[in-house]
């Protein structure tokens, strides 16, 4: 420990005795002497540097232990290295907070953004599709007006009938296997009367 640190303990120390003497039945001139003593470490501690006092409350926590088991301990931290993300305190809280729903225009159209395809394949008819694709298309264009400020919206409209499109497409792709699945051969008639015949009994 620097000499410094050192000297912040002592004088840390020193006023916390001083401190346990008030109310111990003291005199009124003892209690003036007192007072003009905190005076003094008070006006000492005032010209301790910052990097001393730093200094001390680190090692001091360290012995208390309060940085042992952090969450992170001996592994990286996730994000370093990566490139800033200017939306990256919000991202943050809604993946520790589990939040769907809440959050900035801008963070919910991009989260939506990227799972529209799946949404869209869900729909049963062309109208759905649409109605989705118009609504999503209205609520970017009402975010990048910014009328509720927050961060830039940085997500795309829809191209609604290109949308439609790739929509058929992909319906139509999972629909030929099973097209092409061999339909189950009838059986035969006396297979059946047989069968028939069994459950009679």
């Amino acid at each position: 420990m620097s000499s410094g640190a050192e000297d912040f303990r002592k004088r840390l120390e020193r006023a916390a005795e001083v401190r346990s003497y008030r109310g111990a039945g003291i005199s009124a001139e003892e209690e003036a002497a007192l007072d003009a003593l905190d005076a003094q470490e008070r006006e000492k501690r005032r010209k301790v540097s910052d990097a001393a006092r730093a200094e001390y409350l680190v090692r001091d926590a360290m012995a208390q232990g309060k940085f042992d088991n952090l969450k992170y301990a001996g592994k990286p931290i996730p994000g370093l290295g990566e490139s800033y993300d200017p939306d990256w305190w919000v991202k943050g809280l809604i993946q520790r907070e589990n939040i769907s729903g809440l959050g900035p225009a801008a963070i919910l159209l991009r989260t939506e953004d990227a799972e529209l395809e799946a949404k869209l394949d869900a729909q049963y008819t062309e109208q759905q599709v649409r109605d989705i694709l118009q609504d999503f298309n209205r609520r970017v264009i009402d975010a990048r007006r910014q009328l509720q400020g927050g961060p830039p919206v940085i997500t795309k409209t829809r191209d609604v009938e290109e949308e439609v499109r790739r929509w058929r497409e992909r319906r139509a792709a999972s629909q030929v296997p099973q097209a092409e699945a061999e339909p189950e051969a009838p059986r035969s008639w006396w297979r059946r009367l047989w069968k028939g015949a069994g459950t009679a009994y």
